[in-house]
């Protein structure tokens, strides 16, 4: 009896220990698992996610269908002509109107991996000024953004850009959202989205 009560507690033990997978949010071939606001234009090409601004200029937003709470996100992100983009995170959208918290992905010079509150407090944290030479304009770039509770950590090529511990932040509940800004012009590539639950 003793024995088998261990056995059990021990399968037990595993289980709350047991390393958490890795998951692809983006399989390189379709947009499964993601839906899409607004009437701007996303696609896969190449093994690659595109987004590129539509006829009306305006925001869309495409968001994972799962909601995730705490995780450990990596991507890789190239722009093309302007990249005003970002990643949202513990977000909702209606129509083309996001709640939730945003890394920014944009130009040089306009803090890539800072936290923006759409529809709220605005910028939260933005980089230092002597962080704006990380982001590689023309280039492959790797985001790494890590929310665990109240606490956001994200880095930019290997450097950490921001650590920001926010309470607002730890009662948000929703998905991973990249975004594309209004005004037209704009493309970015995606590949490489990989997820770890915490």
């Amino acid at each position: 009896m003793k024995q088998c009560l261990a056995i059990g507690l021990l399968f037990i033990a595993m289980a709350f220990t047991a390393p958490t997978k890795t998951v692809k949010l983006f399989n390189g071939k379709d947009l499964s698992g993601w839906k899409i606001y607004g009437t701007e234009k996303w696609y896969v090409q190449d093994g690659e996610l595109i987004c590129e601004s539509g006829p009306d200029k305006q925001y869309g937003y495409l968001a994972t269908e799962k909601h995730y709470k705490n995780f450990d996100l990596t991507l890789e992100f190239k722009e093309e002509a302007n990249g005003n983009s970002g990643v949202f995170f513990r977000s909702t959208v209606e129509g083309t109107k996001v709640n939730g918290w945003q890394v920014e992905v944009a130009p040089p010079n306009h803090d890539t991996g800072g936290i923006y509150e759409s529809y709220g407090r605005g910028w939260l944290i933005q980089i230092p000024d002597e962080k704006e030479n990380i982001l590689k304009p023309t280039d492959w770039n790797k985001l790494r953004i890590r929310v665990e509770g109240d606490h956001v950590q994200t880095f930019l090529n290997g450097t950490q850009m921001v650590d920001l511990t926010d309470e607002k932040i730890g009662k948000g509940e929703g998905s991973v959202a990249l975004q594309i800004h209004d005004g037209g012009g704009i493309k970015v590539r995606w590949r490489n989205m990989k997820l770890k639950e915490l």
